[in-house]
């Protein structure tokens, strides 16, 4: 029960009840509602200057993860980037050189993208040029990737020619050196042993006695097993592929025949004096896209430095051929 207020009138000397007109009342009570949101506004204002509400809370520690996970996707992408780095210096400087294949530009491995914006619909955001930056540093780390790995299929193809080209081309002696009796004449200009005039010799004389072993000088397929070419009397070609001719002649027999497959190494036929020769020994000749070269530069494959610098010398005596 709410009080009730009394004032003295001094006209009739008595006590009179207040009366509060509704107006004065509608006025208290606005003012009290106005001052309440007032003072509400300013509560909130403060607080929320101050205080985090639980979605706040949620949003701030999601922003911090989002920004822990940024800088661990910077950090990968620094360690891919040099990874690459290092995988381009050596593809470059190592593989492909050895291969013989060109270097790639570092233009053409770090190269963006032209034409349209590839991002357009990444603008219009708080953190826009962060995360347009970052894909792009992505998309250049994928086009390293596309990039190196057609090199390294490439290189692939590379060896595997370069392993079959190492296991066909010519690069062992076709005598054995325990089975000679002597080198007797190398490439270059020596004496006609039946007409005595000096004349270009297009190969290497290996002197053996009747029925030593002669070997294939590598991988490849017979294509003559025959006496019919002027002077050789009866022997061999094996053709190796990339323009690699061998040609063993003078032959007592065959130990192959034509067409067949023979690997480095293999007996193909024995020493004889067969044709145009003076005595028992292999003539030996190497053809390179048809044209007659030194053979002394292939036999890495089964001699010693100590043992091609004695090839070496007595090869390069001018002296008379068996042929």
């Amino acid at each position: 029960m709410s009080k009730v207020k009394y004032y003295y009138d001094s006209e009739t000397l008595s006590y009179r009840k207040i009366e509060r007109k509704k107006r004065t009342t509608l006025k208290y009570a606005a003012v009290f509602l106005l001052a309440s949101a007032l003072f509400g506004f300013i509560f909130v204002f403060i607080a929320s200057q101050y205080f985090e509400s639980p979605k706040e809370k949620a949003l701030v520690r999601e922003l911090q993860n989002m920004q822990l996970q940024y800088e661990l996707l910077d950090k990968k992408m620094d360690e891919a980037e040099e990874v690459l780095a290092n995988v381009a210096e050596r593809d470059n400087a190592i593989y492909r050189l050895y291969f013989g294949a060109n270097p790639i530009p570092d233009e053409q491995r770090r190269a963006g993208f032209g034409g349209i914006n590839r991002y357009k619909n990444l603008e219009g955001y708080d953190n826009s040029k962060l995360i347009i930056e970052t894909n792009k540093r992505i998309d250049i780390i994928q086009k390293q990737i596309v990039v190196q790995s057609k090199s390294l299929d490439e290189i692939k193809v590379l060896a595997e020619e370069k392993e079959k080209f190492l296991a066909t081309i010519p690069a062992i002696q076709p005598v054995k050196n325990e089975d000679l009796t002597r080198m007797a004449s190398g490439y270059g200009y020596r004496t006609d042993p039946f007409t005595k005039v000096r004349k270009f010799h297009y190969g290497m004389d290996f002197t053996a006695p009747r029925g030593t072993p002669i070997y294939a000088a590598g991988d490849g397929v017979v294509v003559r097993a025959d006496g019919s070419a002027t002077g050789y009397g009866k022997h061999i070609r094996i053709d190796h592929g990339f323009g690699y001719v061998s040609l063993y002649a003078h032959l007592y027999k065959y130990n192959v025949r034509l067409n067949q497959k023979v690997k480095r190494g293999d007996l193909i036929g024995f020493v004889g004096s067969t044709g145009r020769s003076e005595a028992p020994h292999l003539h030996y000749e190497i053809f390179k896209d048809d044209v007659r070269i030194n053979p002394i530069n292939f036999y890495y494959g089964n001699l010693s430095p100590s043992e091609f610098a004695v090839l070496l010398e007595k090869a390069s005596l001018e002296n008379q051929s068996l042929d």
